[in-house]
């Protein structure tokens, strides 16, 4: 007969550690009762755990072989199992691998009863899929212990699930907004690469080829050409510092300072007279715009540039060079020849000194402005493009077509880095200069 403890008596030690049906504890209605399955061939071994078992809050069901265990299983959520070790034809570890097989939304408690205590026998109900065991006589205070233990790594389970239901909705909701940024960010880069209307540009006195291929969505990089009066054109390669919609922004309005579509608007233009404009020095353009940035855009980004102004009908070139790649000058019959001594990025400090310098060009002349996203492209083994790398494939499409060139380029690219995009933005110009216009 189970020997009840009364609710208003100190439970002793000899009696905590006493086995099943010789006493019991005081702890009941567990808060969150859980559905415990006891799976014995035993039927007195069932009633002694079933007993207990109840009068602490659990709802408890009972099965007399592995078989009948496992198909309980199969049709209700079972969280505590209970289960002896030997059992004919199916043993507790067999119906415990068996249990784990199931396909089954919550996590199930094994402990296996036992008289077995050989290390090696516990190894094997551990690679069964048990997660405890208890040694035969049963104490009602150890048994206790072992399923409190076990609802406590339910309830972690359970709070892991809602947890993990939580970060899977909340991944949801960002890989909505994900591609609605991706999609806005698509839209971004047609917009930017529409900056550069013109890719392929036939004037009176040359040819000028254009290209932005920015690394991600939005790039810094910008190339373009604007039209200061019928005898004079300004060419210009930018680059923004960083990646990104920052930078593209930044690039945006710059792009505005050097608009051929306003001129009134353009830093590098002035107006004489009545609706005439002429080019201004290069350089003092470049300083203005320095001051600019320091002092109205509020930005912590800074760019490069190289800005050309080309009198078509003489062929004289004022250029400037602020941090800038510099520019390329391929002459027939020489080898190319770089351009420019440096100069110090926009946007660093205030009244930083900024020079231009004149080339003459001659009829048949190259001249190639590009940002280092060309020099520094890397192959796999981490080796820059370089100088050399670009001049050398200048002097291999010397003949090439204005804008065949700059898809030969691309190409260059794509196979010296073996990759399909780039790690930073690529935009180069081409002016093909063949004299002033008869």
């Amino acid at each position: 007969m189970l020997n009840v403890v009364p609710t208003n008596k100190a439970v002793t030690v000899a009696e905590q550690s006493s086995p099943i049906g010789w006493d019991d504890v005081s702890d009941t209605n567990p808060a969150l009762p859980q559905r415990v399955l006891v799976v014995d061939d035993s039927k007195m071994q069932r009633r002694l755990l079933t007993a207990n078992l109840r009068k602490w809050g659990y709802e408890v069901l009972e099965a007399a072989s592995g078989q009948e265990g496992l198909a309980i299983c199969q049709e209700q959520d079972v969280s505590l199992i209970l289960s002896d070790w030997v059992m004919p034809e199916m043993s507790g570890p067999e119906f415990c691998r068996a249990f784990r097989e199931l396909a089954q939304d919550n996590y199930g408690y094994f402990i296996l009863l036992t008289s077995k205590g050989s290390s090696d026998e516990v190894a094997q109900g551990l690679n069964s899929g048990a997660d405890d065991f208890l040694t035969k006589p049963v104490s009602s205070g150890e048994l206790r212990a072992r399923l409190r233990a076990g609802e406590r790594v339910l309830k972690m389970q359970a709070a892991l699930i809602d947890k993990n239901e939580i970060v899977n909705s909340t991944l949801k909701r960002i890989e909505t907004l994900y591609d609605a940024l991706n999609h806005d960010l698509s839209e971004a880069r047609h917009l930017q690469q529409s900056l550069v209307r013109e890719t392929d540009i036939t004037i009176p006195e040359g040819r000028i080829g254009l290209n932005l291929t920015p690394s991600g969505h939005v790039g810094g990089d910008l190339v373009g050409k604007f039209r200061i009066n019928p005898h004079s054109v300004g060419l210009f390669s930018l680059d923004v510092s960083g990646h990104g919609v920052t930078s593209a922004l930044m690039t945006a309005r710059l792009a505005g300072y050097l608009s051929g579509l306003s001129p009134s608007q353009n830093m590098a233009i002035r107006q004489v007279g009545s609706g005439e404009f002429i080019a201004r020095d290069p350089a003092d353009t470049v300083s203005d715009l320095n001051e600019l940035l320091l002092r109205e855009l509020e930005t912590e980004h800074y760019f490069t540039i190289a800005l050309c102004i080309v009198d078509l009908k003489t062929g004289e070139m004022h250029s400037v060079q602020a941090g800038h790649p510099h520019p390329v000058l391929q002459r027939q019959g020489e080898n190319a020849q770089l351009l420019g001594e440096g100069g110090m990025p926009v946007g660093l400090i205030p009244q930083a000194p900024f020079t231009s310098f004149k080339v003459q060009l001659q009829p048949g002349d190259r001249v190639v402005l590009h940002s280092d996203g060309i020099t520094e492209a890397e192959d796999p083994q981490g080796n820059m493009f370089e100088e050399e790398g670009f001049l050398s494939f200048l002097e291999d499409t010397r003949y090439a077509e204005n804008h065949d060139l700059l898809n030969q380029l691309l190409t260059k690219l794509r196979t010296y880095t073996r990759k399909d995009e780039f790690d930073d933005d690529v935009s180069a110009l081409i002016f093909d200069y063949h004299g002033p216009a008869t």
